[in-house]
C-alpha cells in the first residue's frame, strides 16, 4: 500500500458536540491536503460541500445513539444526501438489537439504505455488545444490504479492536474507528480485514507512515 491508497481508506473525523464551522474547515483542509476521506456533523455538510467540493465527504445518522425514529433517521438520511454527502454512517439501535428484536433493527437499517443511492456504514458500537451480538447486528446489516459495518462511534467507552474487526469482516467490508490514532494501529486493523478507518488523528496516520518509509 502507498501513501495515496492509505490516505483514500481514511475517514478523517470532526464529530465532537463542541465542533465548530472552523474545526470543520480544519478537517476539510487537511483531507483534501493528504488525499483522505473526511465524516463530518450533519449540519455542517452543505456548508463542507461548497467548501471542499473534491472531498469524498460522509456524515452520520442517527448518532450517536441509534435511538433516533426509523422515520427521522430516514429523513436525516435524505436531507444529508440533498446536502451533498457522498456517504452516511448510521447508528444501529443497539437497545433493540440487546431485546432480540431483530426485524425492528433490520427494517430501521433498510429504511436508510433504501432512501438514499449512496454507500451506507452501519455503527454497531462493538464495546456495547457480545459476541454473539455482534454477529446479530453484522448479519442484520448485511440483510438490510449495507455496504459497511463500523465498530465504533468513537464516544464508548472502548472502539475499534483487532478481533472485532476480524469478525465483522466475515459478513461486511468494515470501517475501524474509535482509539485508531497512528499508522501501526491502523496497520493492525487493516490486516484483521478493515477496508476503512474512521480517525480524528488521520494526519497522524499519514505521517506516521512517511516516516516509516
Amino acid at each position: 500500500m502507498d501513501e495515496a491508497e492509505l490516505a483514500a481508506k481514511i475517514d478523517h473525523t470532526v464529530l465532537g458536540p463542541e465542533t465548530t464551522p472552523a474545526d470543520v474547515e480544519r478537517v476539510l483542509d487537511e483531507a483534501s491536503e493528504y488525499g483522505m476521506n473526511a465524516c463530518i456533523p450533519p449540519c455542517y455538510v452543505a456548508e463542507g460541500r461548497d467548501y471542499a467540493p473534491d472531498v469524498t465527504l460522509a456524515t452520520v445518522v442517527g448518532f450517536p445513539h441509534g435511538q433516533h425514529a426509523t422515520v427521522a433517521k430516514r429523513e436525516e438520511a435524505v436531507a444529508a444526501r440533498d446536502d451533498g454527502a457522498d456517504e452516511l454512517d448510521v447508528v444501529t439501535n443497539v437497545g433493540r438489537l440487546k431485546a432480540g428484536e431483530h426485524d425492528r433493527v433490520r427494517e430501521d437499517i433498510e429504511e436508510v439504505v433504501a432512501a438514499v443511492p449512496i454507500p451506507v456504514k452501519v455503527i454497531i458500537e462493538t464495546a456495547l455488545l457480545s459476541d454473539e451480538e455482534k454477529r446479530d447486528a453484522c448479519r442484520l446489516a448485511k440483510e438490510a444490504d449495507a455496504d459497511f459495518v463500523k465498530t465504533s462511534t468513537g464516544f464508548a467507552a472502548t472502539g475499534a479492536r483487532v478481533e472485532d474487526v476480524a469478525l465483522m469482516s466475515e459478513y461486511l467490508p468494515v470501517k475501524a474507528s474509535g482509539g485508531v490514532g497512528d499508522y501501526e494501529t491502523a496497520r493492525a486493523m487493516f490486516d484483521a480485514g478493515a477496508e476503512r478507518i474512521g480517525a480524528s488523528s488521520g494526519t497522524a496516520i499519514v505521517e506516521n507512515f512517511r516516516r516509516r518509509r
